[in-house]
């Protein structure tokens, strides 16, 4: 979330990665080398869940840390330095759709990412129990779950992703997005409605959907 009223010290003293953008400010090699390690694959894997390709998204994400190190002198904190990542790659992304004028397919990384760890398509379909379903095999599982994400418009999306795969509450994905904590949730719960649509048959094979809606209360 913005940490409005926080100077740059204080900034630094809780968020480590400020600290080595601070260097990066200094024209420490090292620490924008620590930072690009750090973030590489998960910018990748968010980016790749809204334009698809794999090649497009590590495109972008160089077009991420390209931005983000010429822009290091100018740098002042503001926020936690993954909330001004990823709204780069979020203005990034969209500005490529918006050029590419197609809707994008969107294949779904089985890889790590964020603080979710494995297999994080299994975060985004659960059972009554709130575990993935037993009966649907990985690759049947991401498949399904692909199909439903595509579903969703760019901005429901990488709502989603932020959420779900990089477990940022309302206000840090409104930041993010340039949208208000108020927009975010619903946001937020149009697309768990859509999801839950789009899941449903897959979810409940074997006894009927719940008549209750999805958990919205999200973090934060």
């Amino acid at each position: 979330m913005a940490l409005t009223g926080e100077s740059s010290a204080m900034l630094a003293l809780r968020d480590p990665d400020i600290r080595l953008m601070l260097r990066v400010r200094d024209d420490d090699n090292a620490a924008f080398a620590e930072l690009v390690d750090a973030y590489r694959d998960r910018l990748v894997t968010v980016l790749q869940h809204l334009v698809g390709a794999h090649s497009e998204a590590e495109d972008l994400a160089q077009e991420v840390f390209l931005r983000v190190y010429r822009a290091r002198k100018k740098y002042r904190p503001r926020a936690k330095f993954s909330t001004w990542l990823f709204t780069i790659a979020n203005n990034l992304a969209l500005n490529h759709l918006r050029t590419r004028q197609r809707k994008p397919t969107v294949p779904l990384n089985l890889r790590d990412s964020g603080p979710l760890g494995p297999r994080p398509a299994e975060q985004l379909v659960q059972d009554r129990d709130g575990a993935p379903p037993q009966h649907m095999q990985q690759q049947e599982l991401s498949d399904v779950v692909r199909q439903a994400l595509e579903t969703l418009n760019e901005r429901q999306r990488m709502a989603v992703v932020l959420n779900k795969f990089e477990d940022m509450g309302y206000a840090e994905i409104a930041e993010v997005m340039e949208m208000t904590v108020k927009g975010v949730k619903s946001l937020l719960s149009r697309a768990r409605e859509n999801l839950r649509l789009a899941l449903k048959d897959y979810i409940y094979m074997d006894q009927a959907p719940p008549d209750a809606p999805l958990d919205e209360s999200g973090p934060g």
